[in-house]
C-alpha cells in the first residue's frame, strides 16, 4: 500500500530524474520539504536548481513558471491550496491557456499547476472551495482530479510529460490514506492517459458518478447498499479522473447499460461538474435509456463554514448519496 503523498512524491522524483528540463517551484517545496509532505527529499537530491522555494506571490511565481514553459522548460508550479490561485488566476487563464491558440500553435506552454483543491478540515470558507469547475471550464487547459494513489502518481507524470498546461486538483484529506499500488503502478513508465475514466465498481443498476475524495464515499455507499437485504440493487462507479477533457462516452455506456444516473462532487451545484455530466447525458442518445430523472449530490450552495458540525453537512456525505440513489429509483 502507497499513500495519495508518497504516490506524488514517486511520480515527481521520477520526472526530475527522468527530463532535466522538470523543476518544482512553490512556496516551502524545498528546504521544508513541502506545506504537505509531497516533495519530501527532492531538494536535497536535485538542488537549488530544480526544486525552488518562491516568496508569497503566486502572481509572481506562477508568472515565472509560465514564462519558463514558454522556452522549453517544464515547469511543476506547486499552490499550497488552490484557493490561492486565484491570485494567479490571470496567469492561468490568459498566459497558459490561451498562448497556443493565440500564437497558432508555435507557443506550447507544459506546465502542470498541482496542489490541493477543495475543502479540507476547519480551514473556513477561504480555504475550502472546489475549483474543478472553474477550470473545467476554460478552453486551453485540462484539468486533472484524481483519487487513488494509482490517480495521483500516472496522471501527475503524464500531466508533466504532456505539451499542453494542466491543472491537478488534489486533496489534502487524501494525502496520507494508503490505497493498493500495482507492481506496474510502481514502475518508472507507468502513466494514466489523460482522459479516460476508470470503473471502480461494476454494476447493473445505478451509476454514480464522481472525482476526487467523494468516490471514496460512493464505493462506501454502494458497499453498505449492497449489503441491505432487502435492496437488491447494485451500483457501477465511475472514478471520472479527468475533469477535461471528459470522459463523457464512459458514462454514457454506464447510463445505457443501468438506465439510471447520480453524480456526486464537493464543489457547489450551480453550473458545477454535475451539471455539465448531466447537460451531456440530456444532449446525447443515453438520454433515452434513462428510467428517471439524473440526481445531483453536491456541496451546499453556502461559503463554507468554520463549525465543523456545520462543515459536515456541508459536504457530500455517505447517507445523502444513499438517498439519492434511493430517491432516483424511487424506493
Amino acid at each position: 500500500q502507497v499513500t495519495v503523498r508518497d504516490a506524488l512524491n514517486q511520480a515527481l522524483d521520477e520526472e526530475l530524474e527522468r527530463d532535466e528540463r522538470v523543476f518544482l517551484l512553490g512556496e516551502e517545496v524545498a528546504q521544508y520539504d513541502g506545506a504537505y509532505k509531497v516533495s519530501r527529499g527532492l531538494w536535497k537530491k536535485y538542488g537549488d536548481k530544480r526544486v525552488i522555494d518562491t516568496p508569497i506571490s503566486e502572481m509572481g511565481f506562477t508568472g515565472i513558471a509560465v514564462g519558463a514553459a514558454m522556452v522549453c522548460l517544464r515547469p511543476v508550479c506547486e499552490f499550497m491550496t488552490f484557493n490561492f490561485s486565484m491570485q494567479a488566476i490571470d496567469q492561468v487563464i490568459n498566459s497558459a491557456a490561451k498562448t497556443c491558440y493565440m500564437s497558432a500553435g508555435s507557443i506550447a506552454v507544459p506546465i502542470v499547476f498541482r496542489g490541493p483543491n477543495g475543502a479540507s478540515a476547519g480551514v473556513g470558507a477561504q480555504h475550502s472551495q472546489c475549483f474543478a469547475a472553474w477550470y473545467g471550464h476554460c478552453p486551453g487547459l485540462k484539468v486533472i482530479s484524481p483519487w487513488s494513489s494509482e490517480d495521483a502518481k500516472g496522471l501527475l507524470k503524464a500531466s508533466i510529460r504532456d505539451d499542453n498546461p494542466v491543472v491537478m486538483l488534489e486533496n489534502e484529506l487524501l494525502y496520507g490514506v494508503p490505497f493498493e499500488m500495482s507492481e506496474q503502478a510502481q514502475s518508472k513508465d507507468f502513466v494514466i492517459p489523460i482522459g479516460k475514466a476508470k470503473i471502480e465498481r461494476q454494476g447493473t443498476h445505478v451509476t454514480l458518478v464522481s472525482h476526487s475524495r467523494p468516490v471514496g464515499h460512493c464505493m462506501e455507499a454502494a458497499a453498505v447498499l449492497a449489503k441491505e437485504e432487502s435492496f437488491f440493487f447494485f451500483f457501477q462507479v465511475i472514478n471520472l479522473r479527468t475533469i477535461r477533457p471528459m470522459d463523457i462516452e464512459a458514462v454514457e455506456a454506464s447510463v445505457v447499460k443501468t438506465n439510471h444516473l447520480v453524480t456526486v462532487e464537493g464543489g457547489w451545484p450551480q453550473f458545477g461538474v454535475g451539471a455539465e455530466i448531466c447537460a451531456r447525458i440530456m444532449e446525447g442518445s443515453a438520454f433515452n435509456y434513462l428510467d428517471a430523472p439524473a440526481v445531483r449530490v453536491t456541496g451546499a450552495d453556502v461559503p463554507m463554514p468554520y463549525a465543523k458540525n456545520l462543515e459536515d453537512n456541508c459536504m457530500p456525505q455517505v447517507k445523502d448519496i444513499i438517498f439519492a440513489v434511493k430517491k432516483t429509483l424511487n424506493i
